[in-house]
């Protein structure tokens, strides 16, 4: 089935980003959701897509909206974020991983691809690994392939950080949004990723604990279609780790782009998606 160009994508037609909750092994999960207006037979593969930590679902909402005008999106909220119920103890990426599986059975869904970015990515990756015949084809951004020397450098440095009493975690997490990457984020974007963090509260690292800890060589196990966006950002290099563990992956390179590719670059981003899970 045919995607419509750019050039016929008339936000007026784009579905509107819905929200709903379902239920998890730890309670209720938001999510963020967009589908052909019309329904039909017609509709390409379902798509679920895993955010970065310590961010939502919200941040697909624009590649929601035009992907959506074609198949089924759905976006939620990892447990312990936004406004998904979090669990009693700091998860694992395979509790996160369970719980997403949580919400496929309950929607029944038979067959879909699956994208993540960051933290989200390693989740992709575990679903793939554990739902084969129900994982068709598998999107990576931002994938935290880390080696040792990273790791060891998260902790000493883990984050997001506590909360200071004189505020100064504020601007450390400001400058951290805002210019991690090789390209600085714009403004309004930064701001609302600084403000999605602050909503997380204490546990807001969790997801970032997780992904640290989980063995990048488990991606080589994935046996799906994938494909890589790989932008400046702060996990340029730990991509081309991901490319030597799946050296039949599909790369794209999105250099003119840094961190935040779903939302500085939507178009871009659902155009590439697009054309591979055709």
């Amino acid at each position: 089935m045919a995607f419509r160009s750019r050039a016929n994508r008339d936000t007026g037609t784009q579905p509107p980003v819905r929200r709903g909750y379902f239920e998890c092994r730890y309670g209720q999960l938001h999510v963020h959701n967009a589908m052909p207006r019309g329904g039909g037979f017609e509709e390409g593969t379902t798509l679920l897509c895993l955010h970065e930590t310590p961010l939502t679902g919200r941040m697909f909402n624009a590649v929601q909206r035009i992907l959506g005008s074609d198949r089924s999106v759905y976006a939620p909220d990892l447990p312990g974020y936004g406004e998904s119920d979090a669990p009693a103890a700091q998860p694992t990426i395979e509790d996160y991983a369970a719980a997403m599986g949580d919400f496929l059975d309950t929607m029944r869904l038979r067959q879909i691809d699956v994208m993540g970015c960051q933290t989200g990515a390693l989740i992709a990756a575990e679903l793939a690994i554990t739902r084969p015949a129900q994982i068709r084809r598998v999107v990576w951004a931002a994938v935290p392939a880390l080696n040792d020397a990273e790791r060891a450098m998260f902790a000493r440095s883990p984050w997001p950080g506590p909360a200071s009493d004189d505020g100064g975690h504020l601007q450390r997490e400001w400058r951290r949004a805002a210019a991690a990457a090789q390209r600085p984020l714009p403004a309004d974007i930064a701001a609302r990723r600084v403000a999605t963090m602050l909503y997380s509260g204490a546990n807001a690292s969790w997801g970032m604990h997780a992904a640290v800890r989980y063995s990048a060589q488990r991606l080589g196990l994935v046996t799906q279609p994938a494909l890589l966006l790989r932008s400046a950002d702060e996990y340029w290099g730990p991509m081309l780790r991901v490319q030597e563990l799946l050296p039949k992956a599909h790369l794209v390179d999105f250099s003119g782009y840094g961190a935040g590719l779903c939302e500085t670059a939507p178009e871009a981003v659902a155009d590439a998606v697009a054309a591979f899970l055709r």
